[in-house]
């Protein structure tokens, strides 16, 4: 196993892998930026098919010969380093718009709900939104961080009142 973190694109490439038996080409097709997970981040075919070497290397991923191709699957050790990080909440406001976004749209590709995830991300960020928001801004960088704050607050409070589906 490497001694690297896995990366967001590693992680991305677990969940598709996870929704079933798929060839590499599949998920390149769905990370392109047409592609239906690729409308929220895209990632490139040859950067797609490094992470997909990378996870098999790290037994993340196995291999099945199907013809000239080879199915993807989940082992046992991606499906539990999938679902630490679907489970985990985003550090910092700025990885809402890819990382958080991507786990909804991945969470709604495989039919499950996030209102846990979306509970658990509002309470990780509260502190930092209340501490961004509770000073006066006496800067442009201090008033645009305080108005990306409130607006993320009012983000995860419409998905999570359900006024908002996740996309």
């Amino acid at each position: 196993m490497s001694e690297q973190p896995l990366s967001l694109a590693d992680h991305v490439c677990l969940a598709l892998v996870a929704e079933g038996p798929v060839h590499g080409w599949a998920i390149v097709k769905l990370l392109a930026r047409d592609g239906d997970v690729g409308r929220i981040w895209s990632l490139s075919r040859p950067l797609t098919y490094r992470s997909i070497e990378r996870l098999t290397a790290d037994g993340l991923i196995e291999r099945t010969p199907v013809g000239r191709r080879a199915d993807l699957r989940l082992s046992p050790a991606g499906r539990s380093a999938l679902r630490r990080w679907r489970s985990e909440p985003v550090e910092h406001l700025r990885d809402l718009r890819t990382e958080f976004l991507l786990k909804l749209r991945l969470d709604e590709r495989r039919g499950a709900s996030s209102d846990d995830l979306v509970r658990r991300q509002l309470d990780q960020l509260r502190p930092v939104i209340e501490a961004l928001t509770s000073a006066p801004a006496e800067t442009a960088v201090d008033a645009w961080r305080q108005e990306s704050a409130r607006a993320a607050e009012r983000f995860l409070h419409r998905i999570a009142d359900g006024v908002v589906s996740t996309p």
